[in-house]
């Protein structure tokens, strides 16, 4: 096979006429023209972090959607399944994603369960981490999110670093707005990346320090704004990643995506593409071909080097997309899951009135942060209950592995004025989250999600909608596309009902993410992320 058109040299920082010729697999050789049509030709996108999970589709499926766009490869963590059913969720996602030609590469996740503060279907320890590290498919350790048990010296997390370190295996840091000394420590103890600055000055600080600073525009956490400016001076060291991708967005665009905006700023394409697609390839030491004579022909032929609008994508020689169009093939996946809590009542989301004054958790549009507010509760013959108002509205997290009473609290900034939302998508340990107006709608909204055994539901004044996901509760195991129609469907009906972000659902599963500041809620109770404990629903009266 031969490929002809204007081949972009990324390492050499040129763009000239020629031909790529492929044999068996691999680029036999590349042979510089006179002339060739004006299509260019160039290595294929990696997404350098994202949580396959959280696309709500398995990894082939996920596959045949991401190669529309010219992604040959991704750096997945499996921490979502594995918080749900442990090393057999996570092997679950490299056999699945065995069955289509797309190069995923997992690690083994380092926090399982994330933390004590909240109720895990699993546990991966650290002989489980290390069996995973020693097969060749398993390129890292995941990103260690317990940033203190690195700087204090945590014996369990320091073992699971000295295993990747054994192995030859680069660890992937998890640590917003850690600077300073405390940042200078984390990186000396391991770490080598960070998907997680929200400000420049932060990215800076670990930059300085040799670490690999992901940029992350994601279906929720967006910091591309934030972040792309320093591809000007350290593309070196930058990748790009989503970390989380709702199907409805991938069906639009992925790394392709952020390529073209990062042009469109003025920054040297050459720049650009080091970030997109070969520093990942080095740093995790991928089997992903660069486009040069002897490497795997994982390639992409695009329209122009603005828009980056694939005409065909090329993995191992194979086409596997041709202009918009998927050229994998479906395959089946089995259900695996772990579910076990009954139906609700609307008496269970009660809460009795103890004060005047609540914490509430204020979400905020396009990050992962949240920020703690105190506010009049709204107390209706005893009992606190939504404001649609104020938008203060209740919140709960639900138990799913085990019958327990719900934890309750308030949430800011959803805009809901009707119904209910719920999801069993809910970092880290995927319990059962829910917002709404009333404890009735509340209960509908959860009881659509434990009928399906996982899923995301919405409610409203005569209408609900059930997007099922049978696979640990996180996963669809049908057609990717299908699953992003029907995303579409629940997100307008949610916004319908008056939420104002612009991915509600997203934004809901990261509501329970103990492990990111300042204040959330698991099945446990209200969480203080600052000080790592728990605190009252209630604020002490002045």
């Amino acid at each position: 096979m031969k490929v002809v058109g204007q081949i972009v040299d990324i390492k050499n920082r040129r763009i000239y006429p020629g031909e790529v010729e492929v044999a068996n697999g691999k680029i036999e050789r590349i042979t510089e023209l006179a002339d060739a049509p004006e299509q260019y030709i160039m290595p294929g996108f990696v997404d350098a972090h994202i949580h396959i999970e959280s696309s709500l589709l398995v990894p082939a499926e996920f596959a045949r959607m991401a190669v529309v766009h010219g992604t040959v490869a991704t750096v997945s963590d499996p921490h979502e399944i594995g918080n749900v059913l442990g090393t057999r969720g996570v092997m679950y996602m490299v056999e699945n994603g065995e069955q289509v030609p797309f190069k995923f590469n997992f690690g083994a996740p380092s926090c399982v369960p994330a933390t004590t503060f909240e109720t895990a279907g699993a546990e991966i320890n650290t002989q489980e981490v290390d069996n995973l590290l020693a097969d060749p498919r398993i390129k890292y350790l995941a990103e260690m999110m317990n940033w203190p048990g690195v700087l204090f010296n945590d014996e369990v997390v320091h073992a699971k670093i000295k295993a990747a370190q054994k192995h030859g295996k680069p660890v992937d840091g998890h640590a917003p707005g850690l600077r300073g000394d405390q940042a200078k420590a984390y990186v000396q103890a391991g770490m080598s990346t960070d998907h997680e600055c929200f400000t420049a000055e932060e990215a800076l600080d670990k930059l300085r320090l040799g670490m690999f600073v992901q940029i992350r525009e994601g279906s929720a956490a967006r910091n591309f704004e934030a972040l792309a400016d320093l591809l000007n001076d350290w593309s070196h060291l930058m990748m790009f990643c989503s970390d989380d991708k709702h199907p409805d967005n991938l069906e639009l665009g992925h790394i392709n995506q952020l390529a073209a905006r990062a042009v469109a700023k003025g920054i040297d394409i050459f720049n650009v593409l080091q970030a997109a697609c070969i520093n990942p390839v080095h740093h995790y030491k991928l089997e992903v071909g660069l486009l040069e004579p002897g490497h795997p022909a994982d390639f992409i032929v695009v329209n122009n080097l603005s828009s980056f609008i694939p005409k065909a994508t090329y993995i191992n020689g194979r086409l596997v997309a041709e202009n918009g169009k998927t050229r994998i093939n479906r395959t089946p996946a089995p259900i695996i899951n772990q579910f076990n809590t009954s139906l609700k009542k609307a008496a269970d989301f009660e809460v009795e009135a103890r004060g005047n004054t609540l914490n509430v958790i204020e979400a905020f549009d396009g990050q992962l942060i949240t920020k703690k507010q105190q506010l009049p509760a709204t107390i209706v013959e005893g009992k606190v209950v939504s404001n649609t108002n104020t938008d203060v509205l209740k919140m709960a997290v639900i138990n799913r592995y085990s019958e327990a009473k719900p934890a309750m609290a308030f949430i800011k900034n959803f805009g809901l004025k009707e119904g209910a939302i719920a999801s069993s998508v809910g970092h880290d340990s995927h319990n059962i989250t829910v917002v709404g107006v009333d404890d009735a709608s509340i209960a509908q909204a959860v009881n659509l999600v434990i009928e399906a055994k996982g899923g995301l539901s919405a409610v409203a004044s005569g209408k609900e909608l059930i997007l099922p996901l049978p696979v640990a509760g996180l996963m669809s195991n049908q057609d990717g596309y299908q699953v992003s129609k029907e995303y579409t469907a629940i997100d307008n009906l949610s916004k319908q009902m008056g939420a104002t972000l612009q991915a509600p659902f997203m934004t809901l599963s990261f509501m329970a993410l103990l492990v990111i500041p300042s204040i959330k809620l698991s099945d446990l109770g209200l969480f203080n992320g600052d000080k790592f404990e728990f605190m009252d629903l209630f604020a002490e009266e002045r």
